[in-house]
């Protein structure tokens, strides 16, 4: 008896993802993790005019920082109201950045319009990675650079992930997410699409009052685990909740009742041929 294997639908699957990320509000998460974004910046050494694109900017962080730098800068997300509070931050700043609705998966950019494509945490997410990375390719003028931080496997972010899976399964075949975090799966994306590609790890470290606190803003505005209580019942709702609080709790290296949880992420600067 032989099986064949169907391939995932991208087109649904990228609609309800469209739907998870314009749930709860990203932004009060991203506001968090700016310093990462900062940081990939200054790895990649952005040059002041440079031309710059963030893939899934969300509510802009790393496009806002890439600005800051004297960059000509667009960011480019899929849910709407998340470019409206980048628009809105980015004036708030006093800097230039142009928000643009678009997929990461089909940019809305001619080829090589860019000297440098950034995504921190967002371009992982793209159900159909090898066209994601061929888009981030395409876009990339010769000689430029690719700057991406990614969570990994090991890391904290990873295991909740993992754990939001077990509860609420993701759509048959498609990879991880956190394959663009490890070194082996973005030298499979980029192929021969890349001179050098160099990738580091780092820790964004969390910092929570409490491990009730996580859980109410990640259950609140985090699109995945909002979504994913959404989608179960109060028995289920419990048991996610004592899941993702017995993860956290694994990580935290505080003492004193607060959360102190460094989160592993890869850094990768990669050059186009």
């Amino acid at each position: 008896m032989t099986t064949s294997t169907q391939a995932p639908d991208f087109g649904a699957i990228k609609g309800r993802q469209r739907q998870t990320w314009a749930s709860g509000d990203y932004h009060m998460i991203a506001s968090i993790i700016v310093p990462v974004s900062e940081r990939l910046c200054d790895t990649v050494d952005l040059r002041a005019g440079e031309r710059v694109l963030d893939v899934a900017t969300g509510s802009g962080n790393t496009a806002i920082a890439a600005a800051r730098r004297l960059c000509e800068v667009t960011g480019v997300d899929y849910v709407p109201a998340l470019l409206e509070r980048g628009r809105s931050r980015a004036a708030a700043e006093g800097v230039p950045v142009e928000f643009k609705e678009g997929d990461a998966e089909a940019l809305p950019a001619q080829d090589g319009s860019y000297d440098v494509v950034l995504s921190t945490f967002g371009v992982m997410f793209a159900p159909n990675q090898e066209q994601a990375a061929r888009e981030l390719l395409r876009v990339c003028r010769p000689g430029g650079r690719i700057g991406l931080a990614n969570w990994t496997p090991e890391g904290w972010i990873g295991e909740m992930l993992r754990v939001v899976g077990r509860h609420v399964p993701p759509p048959a075949g498609l990879r991880p997410p956190t394959r663009w975090g490890t070194e082996e799966g973005l030298r499979e994306l980029f192929g021969n699409g890349v001179t050098s590609l160099r990738a580091t790890r780092h820790a964004f470290v969390w910092r929570f009052a409490s491990a009730q606190q996580y859980l109410d803003l990640f259950r609140t505005y985090y699109g995945p685990t909002f979504k994913a209580f959404e989608a179960l019942d109060e028995t289920g709702r419990e048991v996610l909740a004592r899941d993702l609080v017995g993860a956290v709790e694994r990580f935290n290296r505080s003492d004193d009742g607060t959360l102190v949880v460094p989160s592993e992420y890869l850094e990768i600067v990669a050059t186009k041929p």
